[in-house]
């Protein structure tokens, strides 16, 4: 384990499969009404070290059926974080490791779930960074050293998010309109 408590491991072809089974069990949830959901942040990129934790966005067309969609996320187990959630971006944590219920009791790594509204910047800003990281492979080296820097020399995961802003921050500068 790292100074900071953070483990950056090597990329594996499994998060991609991991995400596509949650995603058919949220979708089979939810169904008409969202509008997609986005495999996000560093597992959703090949080749790229990262935490084991998947970051999923689930897009939906307005808030009009957010209040639904609250419902059908709960009955397969996850529950509204309002208190770490910002308009454009709902958290959502999970019941425990068998969330989201599929009716056999998988247990799944570890994820965070966002809502999201289709105009949202917080949605663009995941979905521009992640494909222009998919997009330039040599990026991707770059933003691993950093997360590795990082993971070994600060001493928490505040001061880790804090020094991975920078990198991104300038990478969205570059790409975002």
């Amino acid at each position: 384990m790292t100074h900071s408590g953070i483990e950056i491991v090597i990329f594996n072809e499994e998060w991609a499969e991991t995400f596509q089974s949650i995603k058919q069990v949220i979708s089979k949830s939810l169904n008409d009404l969202i509008i997609g959901i986005e495999h996000v942040g560093s597992t959703s990129i090949q080749g790229l070290g990262a935490k084991q934790i998947l970051d999923i966005d689930i897009v939906i067309e307005s808030y009009d059926v957010f209040p639904k969609v609250i419902t059908g996320l709960e009955q397969i187990g996850y529950f509204y974080q309002e208190e770490w959630s910002f308009e454009g971006r709902e958290t959502f944590g999970r019941k425990d490791i068998s969330t989201p219920w599929d009716g056999k009791g998988t247990q799944w790594m570890e994820h965070h779930l966002y809502v999201c509204n289709k105009n949202s910047k917080e949605l663009a800003k995941h979905l521009v960074f992640r494909d222009y990281l998919r997009n330039n492979p040599q990026v991707v080296i770059e933003y691993e050293n950093i997360k590795r820097h990082l993971a070994d020399t600060v001493k928490d995961r505040k001061s880790y998010t804090l020094g991975k802003t920078e990198f991104i921050n300038k990478i969205l500068e570059k790409v975002m309109d």
